[in-house]
């Protein structure tokens, strides 16, 4: 049986302490932790980004709640802080960037599997392509900046091929406005993926904003200002999913469901016990912020939270390769586009997207070029230059 969201209280609001030497705690390793040990870091650190986020926005449009909301916002941003410098050090921005991308590939599909509303489960397989082909990009650009394996990093989870391709993912502002679902007959779960996954691909957007430029390589530099752009074009199509109608306040208990449900379901696949730790923490943190925005929630609405939140949390994000998932839609939804709000096949598509295709393509497309003759292979270009000269040794380089 799953957990009851509206019998669990969590630990109180008050009770929620950290320190500096708490916050900053050991890091997981890299390469010997599993993969998807930083697939749970970076999408909890998305999650707890977009928390604040909500609540600085909820904050400045709301005068009765900006106290409560600085109450649990203060909390969230420690909450953050230790998930955040969970990443170790010696992980480089392009590594980290690969590990986005996982995020966005393995997660986005296991929310597609589950999700109970046709026309958003297939908004998910939609973006879903288009974060396959960055992994791929993004490899390539490992590859040529520092001549490494990416899969000494995703560990044979992901498959490194080309997706969609990303120079043909750019569509017109208009052509990313998804048809929302309707709060009053959604299933609870469809409102907690919406959020779930716009709040990772908000933060994989602001991620590559920052990262991007840093580089001093010209092709890494566009090639993150390619990307990016069409992280927001993510964005924007993931956030128009759930319902404008929403009332602030229960926009506030769903992000406070997807954060129980996220750390939730982190608990249940983690596999290093330190970090299960945090999760598990974190786990009775937010059931506290539930309980607490519950009761505004019913004393400010007049309305009885199980109206909005469901009666136990729904089955685990799935933390596991979706490989086969992946390459079905890839074979069969590859050449799909969107017009409007629909999904249409490529010849469909609006002229509106193709003339802005164009134009922003008009000097060149740097995911092509970084890709141009690129083939993933294991060990890439160092350990075959130390093949040739015959002084290879396990895949390294001695």
């Amino acid at each position: 049986m799953g957990l009851d969201l509206l019998k669990e209280k969590g630990v109180p609001l008050d009770r929620q302490k950290f320190t500096w030497k708490d916050l900053t705690r050991r890091t997981y390793s890299k390469l010997d932790d599993d993969a998807f040990t930083r697939v749970r870091v970076i999408l909890m650190n998305g999650i707890e980004s977009e928390s604040l986020r909500f609540s600085h926005a909820c904050a400045r449009m709301n005068r009765d709640l900006r106290e409560p909301l600085a109450l649990i916002r203060r909390v969230e941003q420690h909450q953050q802080t230790l998930v955040n410098w969970m990443n170790p050090g010696n992980q480089s921005p392009l590594e980290t960037t690969v590990g986005f991308e996982q995020v966005a590939i393995e997660v986005t599909a296991s929310v597609a599997i589950h999700e109970p509303d046709p026309y958003l489960a297939q908004a998910y397989r939609f973006g879903m392509l288009e974060d396959f082909d960055h992994l791929y990009r993004y490899a390539a650009l490992y590859d040529r900046v520092e001549g490494k394996d990416p899969n000494y990093l995703i560990q044979s989870y992901s498959d490194i091929i080309p997706g969609r391709p990303t120079s043909i993912e750019h569509r017109h502002p208009l052509d990313d406005v998804r048809q929302p679902y309707d709060r009053r007959t959604a299933d609870p779960l469809s409102k907690i993926h919406a959020l779930l996954i716009t709040a990772a691909e908000h933060q994989t957007h602001d991620y590559y904003m920052n990262i991007g430029p840093t580089f001093t390589d010209p092709v890494a530099r566009m090639l993150y200002a390619e990307i990016a752009s069409i992280e927001e074009q993510h964005v924007t199509q993931y956030e128009s999913l759930s319902d404008p109608d929403e009332s602030w306040l229960e926009k506030w208990l769903l992000h406070e469901a997807v954060e129980v449900y996220c750390y939730y379901s982190c608990l249940h696949y983690e596999s290093n016990p330190r970090i299960k730790e945090v999760w598990q923490r974190f786990v009775d943190y937010e059931l506290g912020h539930l309980h607490y925005v519950r009761g505004l929630f019913e004393q400010v609405e007049k309305r009885d939270a199980s109206e909005i939140l469901p009666a136990e949390l729904p089955e685990p994000i799935r933390f596991d390769s979706h490989r086969e998932f992946v390459r079905r839609t890839l074979s069969a939804e590859v050449d799909m586009s969107a017009n409007g709000t629909r999904f249409v096949p490529r010849a469909e598509e609006s002229d509106r997207t193709r003339r802005y295709r164009e134009e922003i393509n008009s000097e060149g497309s740097p995911s092509e070029i970084v890709a141009a003759g690129y083939q993933w292979k294991p060990g890439t270009e160092l350990v075959e230059k130390a093949a040739r000269l015959g002084v290879q040794t396990e895949g390294r380089i001695q």
